[in-house]
């Protein structure tokens, strides 16, 4: 076979950018916890003396960082002036907190997957599967951190909305789960924009638990409550509005799940069920969107669900079609996709 000289170098360019990604991922983390990245974008052009100065930092260090953030196109240098400084669009993904597109969150949930790499080889090897709670603990704040600014950004404004009469309902005062609520970012949204509503967020991973609890009283929110169960075993009956974001594709018996779901909700109850966005096959998801879910889908979300009974592992990159077919299975006979956003699908269920 013949070597073609432009595609090896096209490919060795692509990988060396991949290498620069990789190694400046702990950088954002870094810069995220020290608050670099938000002190440059609130104060306009700085010196890497003067972030320095602003954030308590070691200068030499700062100067390193900023220049590995130039390189990486994060934020912008001049020459002249020999100072950094940050566009609103970068302001926007690493700077501010309150945007509905900041991103450092995925690189903690990252640094979680090079922890665990042992565990997924052997799992290779095996064929078993990984725990959610056996993964390193910056994958949980990690994961929160990454969803939360979209449901900060999407979940009330839009999200609810397009599920009809839903809002009305939630504004009366309506019953609510949260299963797989995680650390309960998206609990809280819900439960401080409908104070009528009472709002119970189960999660079988008891840490996260015990961590939503702690997220909800300092958020003061007290139609509230939480208890560890899976989605097949969660309790109650006659709920208005059951709500899965982000989980169902990690489920082991996601089929059982939306069984018991539907038996827990009204007649006219509402199930929507938030997914990583995927179109319905392979060669659709071959982009950067598809490549990011299906590596952390082949490091979290398959382990996740083949350590689980049934083991279906659906993946993040399960697709409309499939989830479809996952959900009546479960006996749901109204299903429609509500919206879609970049990241997400947000699909709509009826008993």
């Amino acid at each position: 076979m013949e070597l073609n000289e432009e595609k090896l170098n096209a490919l060795l360019g692509k990988v060396v950018t991949e290498m620069g990604a990789a190694a400046n991922g702990p950088l954002i983390t870094i810069g995220d916890k020290l608050g670099l990245f938000t002190a440059l974008s609130e104060s306009g052009p700085l010196s890497s003396n003067e972030l320095a100065n602003k954030t308590d930092t070691a200068e030499r260090y700062i100067r390193e960082w900023l220049s590995a953030q130039a390189a990486s196109g994060y934020v912008q240098y001049d020459a002249h002036t020999q100072k950094f400084s940050m566009t609103p669009e970068q302001a926007m993904v690493f700077g501010n907190r309150e945007s509905p597109v900041f991103m450092t969150g995925a690189f903690y949930a990252i640094a979680s997957v090079y922890h665990d790499e042992p565990k997924i080889e052997k799992a290779f090897q095996s064929g078993e599967g990984v725990s959610w709670g056996d993964h390193s603990n910056c994958l949980f704040c990690g994961t929160e951190k990454f969803f939360s600014p979209s449901y900060e950004g999407n979940l009330i404004s839009s999200w609810l909305p397009s599920m009809e009469g839903l809002v009305e309902k939630l504004e009366k005062g309506a019953k609510v789960a949260d299963v797989g609520c995680g650390h309960a970012a998206s609990t809280i949204i819900m439960a401080k924009a409908f104070p009528n509503s009472s709002f119970i967020g189960f999660d079988f991973h008891a840490a996260s638990i015990e961590q939503a609890k702690e997220r909800a009283a300092t958020a003061g929110v007290a139609n509230i409550s939480f208890e560890v169960a899976t989605a097949k075993d969660f309790p109650g009956t006659d709920y208005d509005f059951i709500a899965f974001f982000d989980c169902l594709h990690d489920m082991g018996d996601p089929v059982g799940a939306c069984t018991h779901t539907k038996a827990a909700l009204k007649s006219d109850g509402t199930l929507m069920v938030v997914e990583p966005f995927a179109k319905d096959t392979l060669e659709e998801n071959l982009n950067p969107v598809g490549r990011a879910f299906y590596a952390f889908s082949t490091m979290l979300c398959t382990p996740c669900s083949l350590n689980q009974e049934v083991g279906l592992a659906l993946g993040a990159q399960a697709g409309e079609k499939r989830l479809k077919e996952v959900i009546t299975k479960g006996g749901f006979s109204g299903f429609k996709r509500a919206m879609e956003t970049p990241f997400n699908l947000i699909l709509e269920a009826r008993p």
